[in-house]
């Protein structure tokens, strides 16, 4: 198998799998979709294709009810992110993923870690583009600006 076919996400059946728990999540079955993702996440861990354990360390952070498994699972994400390369390296996912780690660290009263991540979300915002997915995480990184500052209450 070449790197490009290791790395190709369309179509296949995890990604399949991470929507159907997702669609799960945000149908209210908080903790069905965590036992799923779950699940994957132990047959992909070790061999699985980077961008597939990006996405689904994503989506398990957000399935999480301790404030410290979501940071643990979002550093998960982003370390993901690191092994992406190619065109399935979306300079997008960082200012996302540093903005998810920075609130987690904030949520643990972490203030100078979550200073730290949201400097780097900052730093990769250049790279979101001009829609919505673009126009929320710029609003969300200014949230966290101003929560980090005092201005507004998490």
């Amino acid at each position: 198998m070449t790197e490009a076919q290791r790395e190709a996400p369309k179509g296949d059946a995890v990604l399949t799998r991470i929507g159907q728990a997702v669609m799960l999540h945000r149908g209210g079955d908080r903790e069905e979709a965590r036992n799923r993702l779950a699940a994957l996440w132990q047959e992909i861990e070790r061999d699985g294709v980077p961008f597939h354990r990006c996405a689904l360390a994503h989506y398990l952070a957000d399935t999480q009810d301790d404030p410290l498994d979501e940071l643990i699972w979002n550093l998960r994400a982003l370390a993901a992110a690191d092994g992406l390369t190619g065109a399935l390296a979306p300079r997008a996912f960082f200012p996302s993923l540093h903005l998810n780690v920075a609130s987690g660290y904030l949520k643990l009263g972490q203030e100078e870690a979550a200073r730290g991540q949201l400097a780097l979300a900052r730093a990769a915002a250049g790279a979101l583009g001009e829609d919505p997915y673009g126009d929320g995480v710029r609003a969300a990184i200014l949230r966290l600006t101003l929560a980090l500052e005092g201005a507004v209450e998490d």
